[in-house]
């Protein structure tokens, strides 16, 4: 399996950046991983510019994973189960989709397989970015048993 992450705009903040190099790092002992920053849209219409550009990006056999304040909210565990339930499935990739400031168009929605929720807190799109990872990697320490996720 491979997670692809698609997102709009470079992480500019550099610690933020080494964190998520690190945690890159880290997942890719559990699985293969490919980073996809686009350009952002803009001023004008942004979302669907942005949009078009994350479309264009997608495998279309992807499962696509979109994070958004308004999706469903998972606990680490159940996150883990849920890549465990992918790993079973036999998907070949899993898309991780990060829109910009403006959110995503409604079609990158509608091409949703699953939309979640880091949190019900706001982050900024860089962080936003660490914490999947973040989280990601706990899911398959989880999984592996592993002292990380105490």
């Amino acid at each position: 399996m491979k997670f692809s992450f698609i997102w709009v705009g470079k992480t500019r903040n550099e610690n933020l950046r080494a964190l998520q190099n690190d945690y890159l790092q880290r997942l890719s002992h559990f699985v293969k991983t490919s980073v996809n920053e686009l350009k952002d849209g803009g001023s004008e219409r942004p979302a669907e510019i942005e949009g078009k550009r994350i479309l264009q990006t997608l495998n279309q056999k992807s499962l696509v994973v979109l994070l958004d304040v308004g999706g469903r909210t998972v606990t680490s565990h159940e996150l883990a189960a849920e890549v465990k339930r992918w790993q079973d499935q036999g998907l070949k990739e899993v898309a991780f989709v990060i829109g910009g400031f403006d959110g995503v168009s409604p079609k990158v929605a509608e091409r949703a397989d699953i939309r979640l929720s880091l949190s019900i807190l706001t982050f900024t799109h860089e962080m936003a970015r660490v914490i999947i990872l973040e989280q990601l990697y706990r899911a398959y320490s989880i999984l592996n048993g592993l002292p990380y996720q105490k």
